[in-house]
């Protein structure tokens, strides 16, 4: 791959000159590139199998491009190319790219998450759990589902039907009673003996056909058991066998429809509607339905549904694993092309195809009529959250309707695991990829300094945004800041922005007002008197909204942190003292405080502590003392 930069004596000027100045630079090597504006900033990045053809396809008047092409061309100053082997390699770092640099005239899928997926781990008696992220822990793993809610809504009636474990591996060795999933008939009870290793071996097996799409045949043989046990008037077994038989049926119900033509795809659907648009995925495995997303990237008015298809398939399928089939409402521009590059990811052979009739066009269609509908309801939303930013920017006098509010909040009790929230909203609603989330580390602040941490979190704020985004373009910035407290908390951080030089972002204080009473808050502005909104208005159930996600957010992050603080053991920070000493010296002593007390001797006594390590215990917990 080799790469070239702008020429050296480019004139300043814009448009097609600019780009019919590269044309002598270039041959029909493929590539990408990237077209820049006069402060450098990527206007747009593409792939070309004969990159000379496509440039100078941009460097004539007279062609017939659309308006955002047109645009695109007017605001170009220069470019830069990067020449590749092949034209595969050409698209697939021509959609890395767009999702590094987010062009403004490309198509960009805007929510990029990872899905979980179920995972039976390698151990003698495996564990089911919800697994996220790389697949680097030997075991199996069954996915993807498109929603946290939808591999525990599946875990759930796992557990009922197969009794497996899903307590980690460390508790499940610890225990010498059972838990109370055991008494709740969730668990078999393994840690503790209750079932045999060939039994629950074979619970785990009926498990993984089932999530193999061959359910089926595990209903028929808990039937078989079922009708055994009845025989034999063993009640209380048939009934349990019929409780899980229930709960495999309740499983299929909530996936809807279970194709039976498609054992493997995703269904991709789009809609577009007044320049939006909307992609609809369904994740079938195993002849399974695992759930459904939507998905909006963002596209301009005259983009047509072929590179909108063919950009978002891209950019999804750059950091997930594709299946053996793609299933689309579209065609889109270059198949061939995308097959042969998602291929290379997955290692096999992936097929894309646009069907016109029997199941997988009916699959297509629920798809294309979910989009269709979630695409209604999204516009709906964004008129109306568009009406209700206009009417804060009535409300504290701003110059245009906010596209970026950032909502502060501290938590803590009694100044102790301290946090500080950040969460952001605009046009689209909350954009949860935005929040942050801040442990208070000042050592001076005096417990339940609510000032003191608000400044922390600020200062921190701003100075990172300062040295981020220094020109304020990239979209990081807020045009509004509401803190939760009155006239204190709003000197406070109008003391900070004044340290660090930024005196041109409205802040507003939400006070709780008479009573502390919703409804009646109080707005606080630096030099202005306090005011209040109707009791009725839609903005103040608005800004309670927004004041109620951040205390939400900032509660949610001080009880994790409180969680952990308190599920911590001294004996973890002690050096040579892994998880197997662990357990054998609170086994031996019974509390890590036990331990801390100890004296050598007792310490040596502990099986698999050494002379050496029982000094090294003894020393830790004497030098922390």
């Amino acid at each position: 791959m080799t790469e070239a930069g702008d020429s050296a004596d480019a004139a300043p000027q814009r448009g097609y000159e600019v780009i019919h100045g590269y044309l002598k630079t270039l041959d029909s090597s493929p590539g990408v590139y990237r077209m820049l504006d006069d402060q450098s900033r990527v206007l747009y990045v593409g792939k070309a199998r004969n990159l000379k053809a496509r440039v100078s396809s941009y460097s004539r008047p007279s062609a017939q491009h659309s308006r955002r092409i047109a645009r695109m061309i007017s605001e170009t100053a220069s470019m830069m190319f990067l020449t590749t082997r092949t034209e595969t390699e050409a698209l697939l770092l021509e959609q890395n790219l767009i999702k590094q640099l987010k062009p403004k005239f490309n198509v960009l899928l805007r929510d990029d998450k990872s899905f979980p997926n179920i995972m039976v781990t390698d151990h003698a008696f495996p564990q089911i759990r919800k697994h996220r992220g790389a697949k680097t822990e030997k075991g199996a793993y069954y996915g993807p589902f498109a929603s946290a809610g939808a591999v525990n809504r599946t875990l759930n009636q796992l557990q009922k039907v197969f009794l497996l474990r899903n307590c980690s591996d460390s508790m499940f060795e610890g225990r010498t009673r059972p838990c109370l999933l055991y008494q709740i008939k969730r668990c078999s009870a393994p840690c503790v003996g209750y079932v045999s290793p060939e039994d629950y071996v074979a619970s785990v097996r009926d498990a993984q056909r089932f999530l193999s799409g061959k359910s089926t045949a595990v209903q028929e043989t808990l039937a078989a058991q079922m009708m055994e046990a009845s025989e034999a008037m063993e009640f209380e077994r048939a009934a349990a066998l019929r409780d899980r038989i229930r709960a495999l049926t309740q499983v299929q119900t909530v996936q809807g429809i279970n194709p039976r033509s498609v054992a493997e795809a995703d269904v991709i659907a789009l809609h577009m509607e007044n320049g939006q648009a909307c992609v609809q995925v369904f994740f079938i495995r195993a002849n399974q339905n695992w759930g459904n997303k939507d998905y909006y990237p963002r596209v301009g008015e005259d983009v047509d549904a072929a590179e909108v298809l063919e950009a978002f398939v891209g950019q999804f399928y750059d950091t997930k694993e594709p299946p053996r089939l793609l299933l689309l409402s579209h065609e889109i521009e270059n198949p061939d092309l995308m097959c042969e590059a998602l291929t290379g990811k997955l290692g096999r052979k992936v097929e894309i195809a646009v069907p016109l009739r029997g199941e997988k066009a009916e699959l297509i269609e629920g798809a294309a009529r979910n989009a269709r509908e979630s695409l209604a309801r999204r516009m709906s939303e964004t008129a109306t959250q568009a009406k209700l930013l206009r009417g804060v920017a009535e409300a504290f006098g701003l110059d245009g309707p906010p596209q970026r509010i950032e909502v502060y909040d501290n938590s803590h009790i009694m100044g102790t695991n301290a946090v500080g929230a950040m969460i952001v909203a605009g046009p689209d609603g909350f954009m949860k990829n935005q929040y942050r989330k801040y442990n208070i580390r000042g050592e001076d602040l005096v417990p339940g300094d609510d000032f003191g941490m608000m400044k922390e979190v600020l200062s921190r704020r701003f100075t990172r945004l300062l040295k981020e985004d220094p020109e304020r373009d990239k979209g990081l910035w807020p045009d509004l800041l509401l803190i939760d407290g009155g006239a204190g908390q709003v000197s406070a951080v109008a003391e900070i922005m004044r340290e660090h030089g930024v005196e041109d972002v409205p802040m507003v204080g939400v006070a709780k007002g008479i009573d502390r009473d919703a409804g009646k808050e109080e707005f606080h502005r630096v030099g202005q008197r306090p005011f209040a909104l109707r009791h009725n208005d839609p903005v103040l159930y608005f800004i309670q909204r927004l004041r109620d996600e951040a205390h939400r957010f900032a509660i949610g992050t001080h009880r994790a942190k409180r969680a952990k603080s308190q599920m911590a053991n001294p004996l973890d920070e002690v050096p040579g003292v892994g998880a197997s000493r662990k357990r054998a010296l609170l086994a031996h002593f019974g509390s890590a405080k036990a331990v801390s007390r100890a004296n050598l001797a007792d310490l040596r006594a502990v099986d698999g502590v050494s002379a050496a390590l029982a000094e090294r215990i003894y020393a830790f917990f004497h030098e922390q003392g």
